[in-house]
């Protein structure tokens, strides 16, 4: 007996409807099933927020960084403060990032009006040769020459001036600081840049170096240590001064030279003997670089015109060709020699105290 008809008339099997009837009551397994009162709430949550870029799988989203306004201000204000100290004092940022010690003395452009003031007493070390003196804080080589700006003069354009000042600094440290000159070895390099031709110092070198006398002194020109008696300390010359220029005869260029050196030294030989005494010697001298069509020279060298020099701690005896600073017993008894600060640069040489190497006492060293 079939158990029922399809719309077309057709019958059911008994088994095709005993299915029917059981997939009725269980459920067919597609068939969509009401959500529960958990997902309506979810859902219902997420379709209230705004709609999310989906994020590729190859991006990356970097953390944002936190705020730190009052840092950033602080340090922004303590920038400004220090440029504000650059700009106001800047040789005392020098002695706040390198610590104690004498801030760097600026250029010297014009002749001082008075000498450098008097620092804390302090004796020199091998490690600082120049402690507790005004030298401290000058500059070493030709950073301690000032040389002005070129024009012309003369018979020289500002070029040929520009190079005749550069020469004529090159011979004042060939002459004050070359290591092996300051040993005592013949200034082969700076005698080389004077006019061969000049008669009065040809003559003063021929002789000065293996017969020197008080008017043919080498010393007149170069500074010079016999290293069988004295040392130098360290590899520092302190050097401080300057060039100016002027047209001089003939059309000339003259360039007048004042400069001072501090030598640091001690006894050769002293082993345990740790004093140190500094020779100190300022030059003024005259250079002509004359043209040659009016005088007889050689490319690139110049006459001397006039030569000075004050030295103290470098020796009062007979001239030997050599400074000889004395040490320990050798010292001059207080009172002895004409008294001369060595730093005092606002008077001309001579003025302030003897000149051409005649004695004289150092108020300090």
């Amino acid at each position: 007996m079939s158990a029922g008809t399809e719309p077309d008339g057709s019958s059911r099997s008994d088994e095709e409807w005993e299915r029917f009837l059981r997939e009725s009551v269980a459920g067919a397994p597609a068939a969509p099933k009401e959500p529960s009162a958990r997902a309506r709430e979810v859902a219902k949550r997420l379709s209230a927020e705004p709609a999310r870029n989906p994020e590729g799988w190859r991006s990356y989203t970097p953390a944002r960084p936190k705020r730190r306004t009052g840092w950033y201000a602080a340090g922004l204000f303590a920038s400004l403060g220090l440029l504000a100290v650059v700009a106001l004092a800047p040789g005392r940022v020098v002695d706040l990032f390198a610590g104690a010690g004498s801030p760097p003395s600026a250029a010297e452009t014009a002749r001082p009006t008075q000498a450098p003031p008097a620092g804390a007493a302090q004796r020199p070390t091998r490690e600082e040769p120049f402690r507790g003196s005004p030298a401290a804080g000058w500059a070493s080589g030709a950073e301690g020459i000032t040389v002005p700006k070129a024009e012309a003069v003369g018979w020289m354009g500002a070029a040929e001036v520009e190079r005749a000042l550069a020469r004529s600094r090159d011979f004042l440290l060939a002459a004050g600081t070359d290591r092996g000159v300051l040993r005592g070895e013949h200034p082969e390099k700076a005698i080389g840049m004077i006019n061969p031709h000049q008669k009065d110092v040809q003559d003063l070198l021929k002789t000065a170096f293996h017969a020197p006398t008080e008017k043919n002194d080498p010393l007149l020109l170069f500074s010079r240590f016999q290293p069988s008696r004295t040392h130098l300390v360290g590899d520092t010359v302190k050097v401080r001064g300057r060039l100016d220029y002027q047209e001089g005869e003939r059309g000339a260029l003259q360039v007048t030279a004042d400069v001072t050196f501090v030598y640091p030294v001690t006894r050769s030989g002293a082993g345990g003997d740790d004093e140190i005494v500094r020779t100190i010697v300022r030059r003024e001298l005259v250079l002509s670089w004359d043209d040659p069509a009016k005088v007889i020279t050689e490319p690139g060298t110049f006459s001397i015109v006039s030569y000075k020099y004050d030295v103290t701690n470098g020796g009062c005896g007979a001239p030997t060709g050599y400074f000889a600073p004395p040490f320990g017993t050798d010292r001059r008894a207080d009172g002895a020699g004409t008294e001369i600060d060595p730093y005092d640069r606002s008077a001309p040489v001579g003025q302030g105290g003897p000149s051409e190497g005649r004695c004289g006492k150092a108020t300090r060293s």
